[in-house]
């Protein structure tokens, strides 16, 4: 008996320090995307050569191009270390992220909200590997997308 409210207990501190982690990254992303600082960037109608954007504590406001089935576009994202980063949107837009082969890249979560941030319409976590990835916002009827990239847990310094 003993031994199971051990392992409870643990078990129970192990899944607050993760909420806490991803509150942490959700603090972060909020404040970015609220306060910035920003920079317009432009999306490209291809899935490669477009814009660049970073996890560099800015917030990328991207202006989409019109598409057939509403606006969409796509930004570049360069990943130099390998681990899973927190794609935070100002509007409920789809995402997709791509790798430099092609390959779609599977959220390991997606919600269209935050309880830590009501400016939060989007946060996707991906596990992202070292490399180029392409990032397609839309189709949307919105004309640009605030976007905000943490690395998950955001345990890193300004």
């Amino acid at each position: 008996m003993m031994k199971k409210l051990l392992s409870a207990c643990l078990l129970s501190s192990a899944l607050l320090v993760g909420c806490g982690e991803s509150n942490e990254a959700d603090v972060e992303g909020c404040e970015h995307l609220t306060e910035g600082p920003s920079v317009p960037v432009t999306a490209s109608t291809s899935t490669s050569g477009g814009s660049a954007v970073s996890n560099d504590h800015k917030r990328y406001d991207i202006t989409l191009p019109a598409g057939s089935g509403g606006n969409v576009g796509s930004v570049s994202f360069s990943v130099s270390e390998a681990t899973d980063y927190v794609f935070f949107l100002g509007a409920d837009v789809p995402l997709k992220v791509t790798s430099s082969s092609g390959q779609e890249v599977a959220f390991e979560a997606s919600a269209t909200s935050s309880k830590e941030c009501a400016e939060i319409k989007g946060r996707h976590v991906a596990p992202l590997q070292v490399g180029t990835y392409s990032l397609t916002l839309g189709p949307t009827s919105q004309s640009t997308v605030s976007l905000v990239i943490e690395e998950s847990g955001a345990g890193h310094e300004h």
